[in-house]
């Protein structure tokens, strides 16, 4: 049976964070394209769902204000995230109280994705944003996640991943889709031994040494070298660019 996101991340939310304390630049360019996608304006307030460990705050520009909401304890005893912990649904922000709303790498994990698209619905303001950025199905991505990380972390891992449906279900709640976009992009770290490290502790992968990691990386994703002298992991999202009617 597919776990929640609650039942994933309040048992390896904590793997989760260590690792992006660790190594807070690995995933630089996947938040870097939200942002971009975005288009933010001075002033605007901005909502984070699912926050995690509040890591998209600090590459939002300084005049726009972040509102992490952020369900799983394992997350916000850290105290990354202003979101404090509680249930997922419902949003804790007003109607019409909001400029953009992003989720990142955060609804693959839902069943049912309609209840969150009709919250995100409520909260925006006529013409806000929504940005969803998330693993497609079928990719890559989707491939490594199911079935090598689900086979060797800590909870599984079968993703709801995004496809065709998903924008019809945003379209639904009253969104206009302006853009799908397929987003490759690199994870990048100093060494392959890094990213490793990074990939093993990200996922929980308590059952897999760090050989078998590397060889499922370079199986399903690949690495390939830098022109910075970094080496880069392949990664792949979608992101849905929608806008409140």
């Amino acid at each position: 049976m597919t776990k929640s996101y609650t039942e994933h991340f309040e048992e390896r939310g904590t793997a989760y964070e260590c690792a992006m304390r660790q190594f807070p630049h690995a995933r630089d360019e996947e938040f870097q394209q939200l942002i971009h996608a975005a288009q933010l304006k001075s002033g605007m307030r901005v909502a984070d769902v699912p926050a995690g460990g509040g890591y998209l705050k600090r590459y939002l520009p300084n005049d726009t204000h972040w509102l992490g909401h952020e369900p799983c304890e394992s997350f916000t005893n850290h105290a990354t995230s202003n979101g404090g912990s509680a249930p997922l649904l419902p949003l804790p922000w007003l109607d019409a109280s909001i400029d953009c709303a992003m989720s990142l790498a955060g609804v693959h994990h839902l069943l049912d994705k309609k209840p969150l698209f009709k919250e995100f619905a409520r909260i925006l303001k006529p013409k806000g944003k929504l940005i969803i950025s998330d693993v497609e199905e079928n990719s890559p991505v989707a491939l490594f996640l199911d079935q090598f990380v689900g086979a060797y972390n800590s909870t599984g891992h079968e993703g709801i991943y995004l496809n065709k449906q998903t924008t019809e279900e945003i379209a639904e709640q009253d969104f206009e889709i302006i853009k799908t976009e397929r987003i490759n992009l690199v994870w990048r770290l100093p060494t392959k031994q890094d990213l490793v490290v990074f990939c093993k502790q990200l996922f929980d992968l308590k059952n897999a040494n760090e050989e078998q990691v590397a060889q499922a990386i370079e199986d399903y994703l690949g690495f390939q070298s830098l022109a910075d002298n970094q080496i880069g992991m392949n990664w792949q999202l979608t992101t849905i660019t929608a806008q409140r009617k």
